[in-house]
């Protein structure tokens, strides 16, 4: 009997990272920490390259080079084009052959992502017209002025259309990228690569928590020993008055600082963690929903379900067979 060959696996979804001079290290550092390798604790899904306009050295802004050895021609080979910032002087032109390439690289079907002023260069491609877009709040405004067709949103972390995504500054490149690994791999993969990089899977919220203040306003007590905490206790009820008593406050003023910070109440915060552990366990595991269900702290299968599908628009049941029919396939 001839021995049945093993089955092949997925080829992994190419990223590439078009960087230009100077190229701002932090996010293309964002970038290649959540799609680069992650050593065996967690599989490879994706190939991460870099490749610029002019092949050779190029100056960053922290005060080194990076040797990029690839041109534009690595765009037609990419399923995801990445732009990692664009750091030229207000007015500056994008070049016109990497205007083409990114066009050219759309137009066949890979997804275009700006972090940050990344979103300079696909609105001057003209994918963002007509679109709501985001970027980093100190520069929506130019944003806005230079490419008056793009809907700019100051407020957002981030903005997926499918094709075309973009981030607001900094930090919100990591945000952006994790959710880009849920939609290709899953939520229980994208936790993975969040634990490698010691940061939470995902964050609510808008950027205008993190935009200049006057120097009057009072300073925001930090959430994050309290997000902290919840996250160790999905399985057990907790209330808002519990959270506020955690944080030495009133359920009032609890309930404000998740507003301020974080752009919903403290029950649809807890509400989403359980929703995502849910996603996790359905994705990874066989467990009954009755017993995701007292895991997720959300009691019974009945209300887990309904939770869900308020959350998702689908079932339990049909997201763990739609997830893995797309893991067989993928």
């Amino acid at each position: 009997m001839t021995p049945r060959p093993p089955p092949k696996s997925p080829a992994p979804h190419r990223v590439v990272a078009l960087l230009q001079p100077p190229q701002s290290a932090f996010p293309l550092a964002c970038a290649s920490e959540v799609f680069g390798d992650h050593g065996p604790a967690v599989p490879a899904r994706y190939a991460f390259e870099v490749c610029t306009e002019h092949p050779g050295p190029v100056r960053t802004e922290a005060g080194y080079d990076v040797l990029v050895m690839t041109g534009l021609d690595a765009l037609e080979r990419a399923d995801t084009v990445l732009v990692p910032g664009w750091q030229q002087p207000a007015g500056t032109e994008v070049p016109p052959a990497v205007v083409s390439a990114v066009r050219r690289a759309h137009a066949r079907g890979a997804r275009v992502v700006g972090l940050c002023s990344g979103a300079f260069v696909l609105a001057a491609a003209g994918l963002l017209d007509g679109r709501r877009a985001a970027t980093h709040w100190a520069r929506a405004a130019e944003l806005s002025a230079r490419f008056p067709r793009v809907r700019v949103d100051p407020a957002v972390l981030y903005v997926d259309h499918g094709d075309v995504a973009t981030s607001a500054g900094s930090a919100a490149g990591v945000d952006l990228c994790l959710h880009l690994v849920r939609v290709d791999q899953g939520a229980a993969y994208a936790m993975r690569i969040a634990r490698q990089m010691v940061m939470p899977p995902h964050r609510e919220g808008c950027q205008l928590q993190y935009a200049e203040l006057p120097a009057s306003a009072p300073v925001a007590v930090s959430l994050a020993p309290l997000l902290e905490w919840l996250d160790g206790r999905l399985d057990q009820p907790v209330s808002v008055a519990e959270m506020a008593a955690r944080s030495q406050v009133s359920s009032r003023t609890l309930t404000r600082r998740f507003t301020e910070q974080l752009g919903i109440s403290p029950g649809r915060w807890l509400l989403d963690r359980r929703i995502a552990a849910t996603r996790a366990l359905l994705e990874e595991t066989d467990l009954p929903v009755e017993t995701i269900a007292r895991r997720v702290g959300l009691s019974s299968a009945v209300n887990l379900r309904r939770r869900f599908h308020e959350a998702l628009r689908t079932t339990p049941a049909a997201y763990r067979r739609a997830f893995r029919a797309e893991r067989a396939v993928g």
